[in-house]
């Protein structure tokens, strides 16, 4: 890892501080949010920036999600940079306004607190909002901690601004385990953000060309089609950005941001896949299992989309068997979005290793350690084995 640029500051933030910290630096043209916990102080943060005259934003305060994405839909196609936040239902009931954002290639940059979708209501976390929203065209990107809630916030923008993209990008953390925690975080002079992310210069903007256009109109089987093509193409474009995004960002930081990061993996037998603030539970549980002798490592995966589906198989390869933890159900899915993906990208691997999964935490229930080593244990049974038992489990339920 290259030593940073640029000297940074240490502040002890909680991860929603952090976002709202990035989005204040950033100094967008426009933002318009909705209060919905546990993301509710982010923006709550990021208001008192623009009451204290700290940036030039124009906040909305919009009367509904639904409301606050149509208005950044609205903001973006004039030329607006535009960013918002949301969570669990709130993001639910933007929906509609997702797709059409994506689909109008306009690249909003959102932060979405991962957090239960109802019912029964539940405030807590796991990933049934964002992954819902995964074919919606929008770049995924999941921060472990608030340093990466920080991070990838600037890394995501400055990919989704890309000409070569042009797609919004959210990036999501844990809500109340990284959205509540405070961590020591190393953040940039606001000059440095500023020149890292640059001015803002849309691709098309409805009030400052002067040669008319139509945003959002009536398309049928004529072009329709097509317009899904370009909308694939500029996905296809969006890994490229991301790493130039990220290059950059690690030459001012000496910070590393790669769709994917292992750990002790390159002589595991067994690998686990996590999401998320996961991760770091994972570490323990990989070191206790070394201790013991056995040859476990560990894989985060950081970037959903586009999906890293020729990383995934490197690094996966070489195992025997592979533990994929999802923080969410695909109902009547043959496993998560997670397994099913990973277990795809192996496909083609000329040797490729056993694939099994496991749901946890569903609704803010505790993953601790142990519960991922009993994950671990049965992945250790299966490498030595080849025999698999159950292909989907549930960790952690009574």
């Amino acid at each position: 890892m290259a030593g940073p640029s640029v000297q940074s500051l240490k502040l002890p933030l909680t991860g929603n501080d952090a976002a709202a910290y990035a989005m204040k630096q950033v100094n967008p043209d426009v933002v318009a949010a909705y209060p919905i916990t546990p993301q509710t102080e982010l923006m709550q943060t990021f208001a008192e920036y623009v009451h204290d005259g700290e940036v030039d934003t124009e906040l909305i305060t919009a009367e509904s999600e639904h409301s606050a994405m149509s208005a950044c839909v609205g903001a973006a196609a004039a030329g607006a940079r535009t960013m918002t936040a949301t969570s669990a239902n709130g993001f639910a009931l933007m929906w509609e306004v997702l797709y059409i954002a994506a689909s109008l290639r306009l690249p909003i940059t959102m932060t979405v607190v991962n957090r239960a979708l109802s019912g029964p209501i539940n405030i807590h976390c796991d990933h049934s909002d964002s992954m819902g929203a995964r074919d919606a065209g929008w770049i995924q990107l999941y921060a472990e901690n608030p340093q990466e809630a920080y991070d990838l916030l600037l890394v995501a923008l400055k990919a989704a601004e890309n000409h070569d993209v042009l797609l919004p990008a959210m990036v999501m953390y844990d809500g109340f385990i990284i959205s509540h925690t405070m961590e020591v975080v190393e953040t940039l002079p606001d000059e440095a953000v500023r020149e890292f992310v640059g001015p803002y210069k849309p691709a098309y903007a409805m009030l400052l060309d002067k040669k008319p256009f139509t945003v959002g109109p009536l398309d049928f089987h004529d072009y329709y089609f097509e317009h899904k093509r370009q909308e694939i193409e500029g996905m296809l474009h969006a890994p490229a950005a991301l790493a130039a995004s990220a290059a950059e960002f690690e030459g001012l930081t000496g910070r590393s941001y790669g769709p994917l990061e292992t750990y002790r993996a390159d002589d595991a037998e067994v690998i686990m896949v996590a999401l998320g603030s996961t991760a770091g539970t994972a570490r323990y549980a990989v070191d206790a299992l070394r201790e013991q002798g056995h040859a476990v490592g560990l894989m985060k995966l950081r970037t959903f989309r586009p999906f890293p589906a020729a990383e995934i198989a490197a690094a996966l390869g070489g195992a025997k068997c592979v533990v994929v933890c999802d923080r969410v159900v695909s109902f009547g899915a043959f496993g998560s979005p997670t397994f099913a993906e990973v277990r795809s990208a192996l496909y083609e691997v000329p040797e490729r290793p056993l694939v099994i999964n496991y749901i946890y935490g569903l609704g803010g229930r505790d993953t601790g350690p142990d519960l991922l080593e009993q994950a671990f244990e049965e992945g250790l049974r299966v490498a030595s084995t080849g025999e698999i038992k159950e292909h989907v489990g549930y960790l952690g339920v009574r």
